[in-house]
């Protein structure tokens, strides 16, 4: 399927990351669904600027029958089911290295806020779709990771964590859904320069990445939306099950 043909679900869609993904598949012609939380506002906005292929729905990833009535309201819109869901949504972090809880103080509850964020979001949003998907013999579920849990420059232990759990849950989805024609992959970037979650990072981390990195620059959001696009194209009909690090070259595997 085309992707002027999907119909996209971008959790955490409103802002940073979530914000220029889903412009990337509106820009693409696809019929994008922004799910936000607490941002309405800039859920909205956004929803404006992209026109009618946009539509801003909230919904609290962690809730299983949130996510249930999210996909029953944009099939209502649209006319049609959800063909590909985007796992963007981040809940209440920081990249802020001077201020996290480090091996000495974090807690259990730090963990389980980002693997309820990562993990429990992912299965009610997939779960959400699934059958939908499984009837139309097409589906294209993709994860965003991190390439920390690969070279944990800095031990952001409840984000790196939730998210390296978030890689084993979609390979092992990767492995039961491809009978369906369901590609289940990850994509992974470093620190991105701009989002709300980098805000907190000094120009020094940011200087040392620039330094440190193949490409000589700090990724930005729209270069890690532009790769998203590839797993939902049909180039990407082959693969799934895989982690593409986006960092330029940062961290090579």
């Amino acid at each position: 399927m085309k992707i002027n043909e999907q119909l996209v679900l971008v959790t955490g869609g409103s802002r940073g990351l979530g914000a220029a993904i889903a412009r990337s598949f509106v820009r693409e012609g696809a019929q994008v669904i922004i799910n936000y939380y607490q941002s309405k506002e800039r859920a909205e906005k956004l929803a404006e600027e992209l026109g009618p292929r946009a539509l801003a729905l909230q919904g609290d990833i962690r809730s299983k029958e949130d996510m249930e009535n999210l996909f029953r309201k944009a099939e209502e819109h649209f006319g049609k089911s959800v063909t590909t869901i985007i796992h963007n949504a981040l809940i209440d972090f920081q990249f802020d290295s001077d201020n996290k809880k480090d091996a000495f103080t974090i807690e259990w509850e730090d963990v389980k806020k980002q693997l309820e964020g990562s993990v429990r979001g992912a299965l009610n949003i997939i779960q959400a779709g699934l059958e939908k998907m499984k009837a139309s013999k097409f589906g294209r579920i993709i994860t965003i990771g991190t390439n920390l849990f690969q070279n944990p420059v800095v031990s952001y232990h409840d984000y790196t964590t939730a998210k390296a759990a978030l890689l084993a849950l979609t390979r092992n989805m990767a492995q039961e859904l491809g009978p369906y024609n369901i590609t289940v992959n990850m994509v992974s970037g470093g620190l991105l320069k701009t989002t709300d979650a980098s805000r907190a990072t000094s120009d020094e981390v940011f200087k040392l990445i620039e330094a440190t990195t193949p490409l000589r620059r700090v990724t930005s959001p729209e270069e890690l939306a532009d790769a998203v696009l590839f797993f939902a194209s049909p180039w990407s009909r082959a693969v799934t099950g895989q982690n593409l690090v986006v960092d330029g070259g940062l961290v090579m595997d």
